[in-house]
């Protein structure tokens, strides 16, 4: 009896699969056939072209920074955490 819902059940999660992949390529038919081509999802030409940038960019210099002050650390003296007369 166990055996035969879990025939069941592995059914259901097959079918249930099926249909979710089918569903993904009815409503994303272009882009995934052309990635499983290897073409990608964009066209080579739409895409940005690597090369020097047209200006140089400079950028904003950081103000010097500070020395936070840091919190004293006690000394606190480790315990066993199991007692000698254990």
């Amino acid at each position: 009896m166990v055996q035969v819902a879990a025939a069941l059940l592995f059914t259901l999660a097959a079918g249930i699969g099926v249909t979710v992949i089918l569903a993904m390529l009815k409503s994303n038919e272009n882009a995934i056939l052309s990635a499983l081509l290897g073409e990608g999802a964009f066209p080579v030409d739409a895409a940005a072209q690597a090369g020097p940038a047209p200006q140089k960019a400079t950028l904003r210099r950081a103000p010097a920074r500070r020395e936070a002050p840091r919190a004293v650390r006690a000394a606190i003296r480790m315990q066993p955490a199991l007692s000698r007369a254990a």
